[in-house]
């Protein structure tokens, strides 16, 4: 992930929403040695930010919604939650929750494009984002599932105006220069079930020790460690409540 610090159209949060927040915080402390702190105010419902250090990286958070599932969401920065909703619309995507301000830090709002696929919108007040990315623990990149590529590319590139290198393999979104995301899209070989979805992808050090310790956790290993030709070493996992999510060797992607 070249961006390295939150940029108006780019991911800047990732956010877990979990059916126990006590089980999640030991998971990924575990796993990315992250320092969690709960929002103790009561109006928080239990929202919890994971620090490497002092910077804040990723939230873990109770399901706020009916119906929401376990699941890694991934927020992009905008300059106006409203406007953009507007877009989202006019472009054949769907609001799933208005925009509403978070106290101070800035003003929230859930989507989905027109393939299915759920993002979050954050228009940052007093917080922008996550304080590092691209280091082990954090946010390295973000990654699209979906059955409808070309629906998805005018969707996205329309919305946050992201370019799009194009390949047959493996597209990648980018903003100002800087790829911060790619785009698989989903064939026979995914459960008919499973819905188009966002994907984050966290930096470690070691893929192979990454997916041991979260095997260790009660977390399961989805994708085997593999290393791309092009790429770096990455694996998918799948913590104890059912929350995917991708790890990738950190120091590759500078290589």
């Amino acid at each position: 992930m070249k961006l390295s610090a939150p940029v108006t159209g780019g991911p800047c949060w990732a956010e877990l929403g979990t059916t126990d927040l006590e089980s999640a915080q030991r998971f990924y402390t575990r796993l990315f040695d992250w320092r969690p702190e709960t929002d103790p105010r009561e109006e928080a419902g239990g929202y919890t930010v994971a620090h490497l250090g002092d910077a804040a990286v990723a939230a873990l958070a109770p399901l706020y919604r009916e119906a929401q599932p376990v699941a890694w969401n991934v927020s992009f920065a905008v300059t106006d939650a409203d406007a953009t909703l507007r877009e989202v619309a006019a472009a054949g995507g769907q609001t799933l929750l208005d925009a509403t301000d978070v106290f101070d830090m800035g003003r929230f709002a859930v989507a989905a494009d027109p393939t299915g696929a759920v993002f979050q919108l954050w228009q940052a007040g007093s917080f922008p984002g996550a304080g590092v990315f691209s280091v082990p623990g954090s946010l390295g990149w973000v990654e699209l599932l979906t059955r409808a590529p070309q629906q998805a590319v005018s969707f996205y590139t329309g919305v946050f105006g992201w370019s799009l290198t194009p390949s047959r393999r493996y597209p990648q979104w980018g903003i100002d220069g800087a790829d911060f995301g790619g785009m698989v899209t989903m064939d026979d070989k995914f459960p008919h079930e499973v819905p188009a979805h966002w994907l984050p992808y966290f930096a470690v050090d070691d893929v192979d020790a990454a997916a041991a310790t979260a095997t260790r956790a009660r977390g399961t290993v989805l994708m085997e460690p593999v290393s791309h030709p092009e790429g770096p070493r990455i694996a998918v996992l799948r913590d104890p409540q059912g929350a995917m999510f991708g790890v990738y060797r950190a120091t590759e992607e500078a290589d």
